[in-house]
């Protein structure tokens, strides 16, 4: 395509995107043959993961809503986009409110790649990068559509296809346990208890039941988009104080976690790796736990809530405790 359709539709007095005007012909990477590849996680209006390839002297570029596929299982959506310059290869930033593709942009990945078969139908390329490795094939479908599809087994042999119908277990309604060394504790909000699945930085949340309820809570939009090309499934509850107060989705555990069911190990390591993830936002929380469930069940009362939640700590994944605030 060239660069006149790129800088047709910036404005490079308002976006810090590189106008590519002065850019070389060819890189020396692809002179001296290793072209380089780059994955840009981009926060625009919908999330998605710009796949650009070195070639020609400009970046071929498709945008790739659920992120590079991990395993020949699954193919994603690839739309063919504009050509970006080379000087895009490094390009973080900012992209200001109101201009084309305005939002965060992040360098998720980088590396070099070679070129198998580059066609207007079929491009083949073996990549080699920090993420992204191994051999792809993106197939054009109709229109600026195409598939993106790892040809190579996953580079985890033991990978795992996330769960299509994830659900959480539902309490078991119980006293406070007397061996209470062996437990933690959290508030029991008396919400939409619910396994949220994000994947490609979206989310589907479902009941014990089986209920998808993923449009009732558009908060977790954000929330998938934090968690980003990770694919994980939480358990939490997802909490409305009002008609039209903003909810909270408190996060009590993980189930799945790229490309593995966590449920065999014990609830603290489980715990352990929701923890490492560090998210918290306005509206989601990492559920706090505590020591002590009677002085919690006793401020759980005080306030109104539905009592306490309690989980051993050296359980595979079973069904907390449900201990109500009725129960002393």
């Amino acid at each position: 395509m060239g660069l006149d359709r790129y800088q047709s539709m910036r404005d490079f007095d308002r976006t810090q995107e590189p106008s590519g005007t002065t850019d070389p012909h060819l890189s020396d990477h692809e002179r001296q043959g290793r072209p380089r590849f780059v994955v840009q996680e981009h926060h625009a209006t919908s999330l998605h993961w710009d796949f650009r390839l070195e070639r020609g002297g400009v970046l071929v570029s498709w945008a790739v809503p659920r992120g590079i596929p991990p395993d020949p299982r699954v193919n994603h959506l690839a739309v063919h986009t504009e050509d970006h310059p080379l000087s895009y290869y490094d390009f973080e930033g900012e992209i200001p409110k109101g201009e084309y593709g305005g939002g965060k942009v992040i360098l998720w990945d980088q590396g070099t790649y070679r070129e198998e078969k580059f066609s207007d139908r079929e491009v083949m390329v073996v990549l080699d990068g920090q993420r992204a490795r191994g051999r792809y094939v993106l197939f054009h479908t109709d229109a600026k559509n195409w598939m993106m599809h790892r040809m190579d087994p996953p580079e985890d042999p033991a990978r795992e296809l996330m769960p299509s119908d994830a659900r959480p277990l539902d309490p078991v309604t119980a006293a406070l346990p007397s061996d209470a060394g062996g437990w933690r504790f959290s508030v029991a909000w008396g919400g939409t208890r619910a396994a949220v699945a994000v994947d490609g930085g979206r989310c589907v949340a479902r009941t014990s039941a089986g209920e998808e309820v993923t449009k009732r809570w558009p908060e977790l939009g954000a929330f998938g988009r934090a968690v980003g090309a990770l694919p994980v499934v939480f358990v939490g509850e997802l909490v409305r104080p009002g008609p039209k107060a903003p909810a909270t989705l408190f996060i009590e555990d993980i189930t799945w976690l790229d490309g593995h069911s966590t449920a065999p190990l014990a609830f603290s390591d489980r715990r352990a790796l929701l923890e490492g993830l560090e998210l918290e936002g306005d509206a989601w929380k990492t559920a706090p736990l505590y020591d002590d469930g009677a002085v919690l069940l006793d401020a759980a009362r005080a306030q109104g809530l539905a009592g306490v939640l309690a989980f051993r700590t050296a359980a595979p994944l079973e069904p907390p405790r449900l201990v109500p605030i009725s129960s002393r």
